[in-house]
């Protein structure tokens, strides 16, 4: 069941798929996508997924984090051992885009 929290106008949904019961992970998740609105600040909405896959011995904890920005959607994947690594890769990833939006907005 995904958990929405408005912050400032920017709506952050959580999902996580094969697991349950994960608040520490959840609050990571939403805290590091809430300093993506240093580098832009008219961000909508995000929706942050974490999924666990058991195929993958390695690299099986996967995180997607979708944001929507005016005119545009700007998405990142990424798998890792943890999803803290995932998360954080992702955000990293988002925010060089963000970076890019906003110059050509400019």
């Amino acid at each position: 069941m995904p958990k929405v929290v408005v912050n400032d106008a920017v709506n952050v949904t959580v999902t996580l798929r094969h697991s349950n019961n994960h608040n520490d992970i959840e609050a990571y998740a939403r805290n590091a996508v809430l300093t993506l609105t240093r580098v832009f600040p008219g961000m909508i909405s995000c929706h942050v997924i974490l999924d666990h896959q058991k195929n993958d011995f390695e690299k099986n904890k996967l995180a997607e984090i979708t944001v929507h920005v005016p005119q545009n959607v700007l998405v990142a994947k990424e798998a890792c051992t943890a999803y803290e690594l995932a998360i954080d890769s992702c955000v990293e990833a988002l925010s060089r885009q963000l970076q890019k939006y906003k110059e050509k907005l400019q």
